[in-house]
């Protein structure tokens, strides 16, 4: 496994991150911890959760599974980085005032009930899982300088912030001082959707932020989906489905798959490694729900892609260009 800087921080975090998003919802504890375990024996230490992961009435079910695994022993949490988020709410139905978002009292609370889930002392990464509209930075930032002289969180993220909430959020972090302000950011990002190049990203080097793309294969429509689909009878489904309805689209994920053919590289292979050449990324999600898929994930951290490919890649997927001209002219 390769090793990298989370941002400007001085936290060294593999170049993959293991999603665990489908722990629980379509993967049972047992072969979560499997794939756990595989994914520490292969030296990925950077683990990625979310409070309310588990979904509808299961919310917090995935940071149980974690806890569990860690409860196991053997040095697991030690040797992890461990990143969960908070915004929503974790009720079934409607949310209770002042049990969602980012105001200092739900902050507090959420970050027990995580460290409660997870049975460990402290969260490495606590992450905003979106932008809170309503809650100022100051009163975001007060909070979490308070956990952080607890010792319960030692560093803030965000996710699905905009370049400008990333500058804000910083410029108001360095006026308060105290606080080292966002040292990540998750953010959808992959070949087939590069809009993050255009803000995003940018602000992300600028303030230091290590750059997190989840959803590396967009919903599985960059993981040889219609090679499956020929070669197995096994049809898209999701985002991956509505996006080859589109005529236009499918002609280009074939010329994609057409592409790697001709290299003979597998496709979901190529789109992590793809993420792992760009200016700003720390290291893709990966979300494996068996142990095969994970090894999929692994062999990306070693593909080397050609300069050819890379320019193949770019004719098919092109980027909006450098900021600000991409919007700009």
């Amino acid at each position: 496994m390769k090793y990298t800087q989370l941002g400007r921080t001085g936290l060294k975090v593999s170049r993959l991150v293991l999603g665990t998003m489908n722990f629980g919802p379509q993967t049972d504890e047992a072969d979560s911890h499997a794939i756990m375990d595989a994914a520490l024996d292969a030296g990925i230490n950077y683990f990625d959760t979310a409070n309310v992961y588990g979904w509808g009435k299961n919310k917090g079910r995935t940071e149980e599974i974690i806890g569990n695994w860690f409860a196991k022993g053997g040095e697991r949490r030690d040797k992890v980085v461990l990143a969960t988020k908070v915004y929503g709410h974790m009720t079934a139905g409607d949310a209770w005032p002042n049990h969602d978002k980012l105001s200092a009292v739900n902050i507090r609370r959420a970050v027990d009930a995580s460290l409660k889930r997870l049975q460990t002392d402290y969260i490495d990464v606590y992450q905003f899982h979106h932008v809170d509209r309503d809650t100022p930075f100051e009163e975001i930032w007060q909070a979490i300088d308070v956990l952080v002289q607890q010792g319960k969180i030692l560093y803030v993220g965000s996710s699905n912030f905009p370049g400008y909430k990333i500058a804000q959020a910083n410029e108001i972090a360095a006026r308060r001082g105290g606080t080292i302000g966002l040292v990540s950011e998750q953010c959808l990002y992959n070949l087939a959707e590069r809009r993050a190049e255009m803000e995003v990203i940018p602000a992300a080097q600028e303030y230091g932020l290590g750059v997190i793309p989840w959803s590396p294969l967009h919903g599985g429509l960059l993981g040889g989906v219609i090679k499956k689909e020929v070669e197995g009878g096994r049809r898209a489904s999701g985002r991956a489905a509505d996006s080859l309805a589109n005529t236009a689209i499918r002609a280009q994920i074939q010329s994609y798959e057409d592409l790697l053919d001709k290299h003979g590289i597998e496709p979901g292979e190529a789109a992590l490694a793809w993420l792992l050449t760009r200016p700003g990324v720390t290291g893709p999600i990966v979300g494996p729900r068996t142990a095969e898929q994970l090894d999929s994930a692994l062999r990306a951290v070693e593909l080397e892609l050609s300069e050819d490919l890379l320019t193949g890649l770019d004719e098919i997927f092109p980027g909006p260009g450098p900021s600000p001209e991409a919007f700009a002219w």
